[in-house]
């Protein structure tokens, strides 16, 4: 049963539920005090089932718990008195030779140890007591209804990790509702109780222990042990008469003193919190599975923003979008400079014309080309990356879900990552180089050609990646690419010419989607901190049930109902 309670402590754990929907809420406080049942009770109690038996003493407000506590133990280890609320932090009374079970990492693992008591209420302050017997142990808790959040947090955690709760209220206070919602919450997990009906007077003793027991019977916890403390006065130190707390005080001694009663009272506490866990982990199953339906919204409207943004690059790419303005006019200059494939001569002039060139300054028009053909493909990625990232957004503040998220977020989304520009530099640049190795590798046979040797490699590089963007424009169209297609077909043929095409088109619509595919990526890691995949849900499911498996297995024993 350890190994199952670990597996659906790793599926809880691992299922967030971050999004903003209905009964979200709720499911995020089953699943936190699931993993507290988990982290403070169950698992450490597998662990070492022959710890001593924790009995925590909680209940209302001026109860009297610290006062008997204190009166149990036969000397003050607890602070009490007349303000409210009086215990902050937990205070932990144990037998010396069991000191070791109540180190950091045995039970309560969120509390520091401390050794004197404190108004930290994640503080565990230990006491050794010789009057406490071996095998059991006494945690004086805050009030249940504290007027402070924290008190009344740390006593539900401490209660849930008690194997016997000893549930202290008074004539006054008996009636309220707040006790009875936890002690109706031990009755569902059959969690071991007892109850003090403390600070009662003898007048009125007879009537008010009638109606208590009578309440007990309704709720479900008509075999818990009823003890009545009568309203006297404490000595010097605070402590009660120790006739007063005699009854009580016996019974535990006889629980600490037989193993087999302490084991049964474990057995019966760990196999209730255990099906009360497995019960719970179905709920938080269901919450997951109501995230994970608007996750897949929120998804949905990423990939439909990026996708439009993938498409919208691709078709900008190649309808001559790009051929416009400086492109358009260093093309022309390069192709329209003289006839590229005159031959051989006319190379001869051009080379001594790009060494004049080289002498007044000037680059070498294809270099020119490829600059500016690399410029427009970085800018044209890096507006499809912000219209995607703004699609998204906008979607995602359509919802409640999604507004949640883009808050925890910033504006950030809005925008394509800081980076990008960057990497749209290199890889616009690296798109021209690879367009020199197509047409190195894959027009290698064209090579020793008289019209290859005119145009050269970077002429014949650039020409095709001209090609690429002006794939689809016109045929009438002014900007030259109709000259750049015609040319790439003169120096390769029509086959060749269109294979290195779709070779350059296709390595580009590579590049650009692995950089749109980054950047979605932002908004799925924001989702991944928020929700579980829908997958969790089941996940869940199927460790509960081994849980309750193992349960039938490991707790209950064969006489059992």
């Amino acid at each position: 049963m350890l190994a199952a309670l670990l597996k659906l402590r790793t599926e809880l754990g691992g299922a967030a539920l971050g999004l903003d929907v209905p009964g979200a809420a709720e499911g995020r406080e089953a699943q936190r005090s699931l993993l507290s049942q988990l982290d403070d009770y169950i698992l450490p109690r597998l662990v070492q089932l022959g710890a001593p038996l924790l009995t925590v003493i909680g209940g209302s407000t001026g109860a009297g718990k610290s006062t008997l506590v204190n009166s149990l133990v036969g000397r003050r280890v607890t602070e009490s008195g007349v303000l409210r609320p009086t215990t902050r932090s937990a205070v932990l009374v144990h037998n010396p030779a069991d000191a070791e079970w109540f180190q950091p990492d045995r039970i309560l693992p969120d509390l520091a140890r401390a050794t004197t008591q404190s108004h930290d209420t994640r503080a565990l302050t230990l006491v050794a007591a010789h009057t406490v017997p071996q095998g059991l142990a006494l945690l004086d808790a805050p009030d249940v209804d504290s007027v402070e959040a924290d008190n009344r947090r740390l006593a539900g955690e401490l209660l849930a990790a008690a194997d016997l709760w000893l549930f202290v209220t008074s004539a006054a206070r008996y009636a309220d509702q707040v006790p009875w919602d936890y002690l109706r919450e031990a009755a569902d997990r059959s969690a071991a109780v007892a109850i003090v009906l403390d600070r009662t007077p003898e007048s009125s003793m007879g009537e008010v222990r009638g109606h208590l027991a009578r309440m007990l019977t309704a709720r479900g916890l008509q075999d818990s042990p009823l003890f009545t403390v009568l309203e006297g006065d404490v000595d010097e130190d605070g402590l009660l008469a120790p006739s007063a707390v005699a009854p009580i005080l016996n019974w535990l001694h006889d629980l600490a003193a037989d193993p087999e009663v302490r084991a049964a009272i474990v057995t019966q506490t760990l196999d209730g919190a255990v099906r009360k866990i497995v019960f719970s982990a179905f709920d938080v199953a269901d919450a997951v599975a109501d995230q994970g339906a608007v996750l897949t919204s929120l998804v949905e409207d990423v990939d439909r923003a990026y996708t439009g943004a993938e498409a919208a690059f691709a078709k900008d790419l190649s309808d001559g979008t790009l051929m416009r303005g400086e492109l358009a006019a260093r093309w022309r200059d390069f192709a329209g400079s003289g006839d590229l494939l005159r031959g051989a001569d006319d190379r001869i002039g051009r080379l001594r014309d790009r060494i004049v060139d080289s002498v007044r300054g000037r680059r070498a028009r294809v270099t020119e080309v490829q600059e500016s053909l690399a410029h427009d493909i970085e800018l044209l990625l890096l507006e499809q990356a912000e219209a995607g990232a703004h699609a998204a957004y906008q979607a995602w503040e359509e919802s409640a879900a999604g507004r949640s998220l883009l808050a925890g977020s910033g504006r950030e989304l809005e925008r394509a990552t800081r980076t990008l520009r960057s990497r749209a530099e290199r890889i616009a640049s690296d798109w021209i180089e690879a367009c020199t190795e197509i047409v190195r590798s894959e027009g290698a046979e064209h090579r020793m050609t008289a019209r290859f040797l005119a145009l050269g490699t970077s002429g014949s590089a650039v020409t095709l990646g001209v090609c690429v963007v002006s794939e689809l424009a016109p045929r009438d169209d002014a900007s030259g690419a109709t000259m750049a297609r015609d040319l790439l077909v003169d120096v390769f043929d029509d086959a060749t010419a269109h294979r290195l095409l779709e070779l350059a088109k296709e390595d580009l619509l590579r590049r650009a989607g692995t950089v749109l595919r980054d950047e979605r990526q932002r908004f799925y890691d924001v989702l991944a901190r928020a929700a579980a995949a829908p997958s969790a849900a089941d996940s869940i499911r199927a460790a509960a049930r081994a849980a309750e498996d193992a349960r039938h297995t490991d707790l209950i024993p064969e006489d059992w109902d």
